[in-house]
């Protein structure tokens, strides 16, 4: 089983621009929480720091359950891992105002590996929004028939 984590309310709340795969910097009791698939993407975001790394922050993933005085803490910061020219690129798109960078999906590789899919974004009006409804509708219409 590959537990995969998704932020379904990403694509409906913004306009994603570029995508990119990053590793992510975990403690042991995360790598079990999130192989019961026990986290949450809703309320995360990516940012870039003074010494030119990306961290991930708001990323929930609960305490494991048989976890012992060594668990860790449900809500920090954590180190995401990204290639030299995926980082300058990142660095770059957050310098123009309204671009963000959020987590897509967190999923595990086919190595093992923790991945996170992380897009530059920016956030959709409310008419946007109204015609992607439209669209979701019309294309389960389609379906139907």
């Amino acid at each position: 089983m590959n537990p995969v984590i998704q932020n379904r309310r990403a694509r409906y709340e913004y306009v994603l621009e570029e995508e990119f795969t990053a590793g992510i910097m975990l403690a042991g009791t995360e790598v079990k929480a999130l192989r019961d698939g026990k986290a949450n993407l809703s309320d995360a975001y990516a940012y870039v720091s003074e010494a030119g790394e990306v961290w991930i922050k708001n990323l929930h993933i609960s305490e494991f359950k048989f976890g012992t005085y060594a668990n860790h803490a449900p809500l920090r910061e954590r180190k995401l891992l990204l290639k030299k020219n995926e980082l300058k690129k990142i660095r770059k798109e957050l310098q123009n105002n309204g671009i963000t960078l959020i987590p897509l999906k967190l999923y595990f590789s086919s190595r093992g590996w923790a991945k996170l899919d992380i897009a530059l974004a920016k956030g959709k009006k409310f008419y946007d929004k109204r015609a992607s409804i439209k669209e979701r509708d019309i294309d389960r219409d389609a379906a139907r028939e």
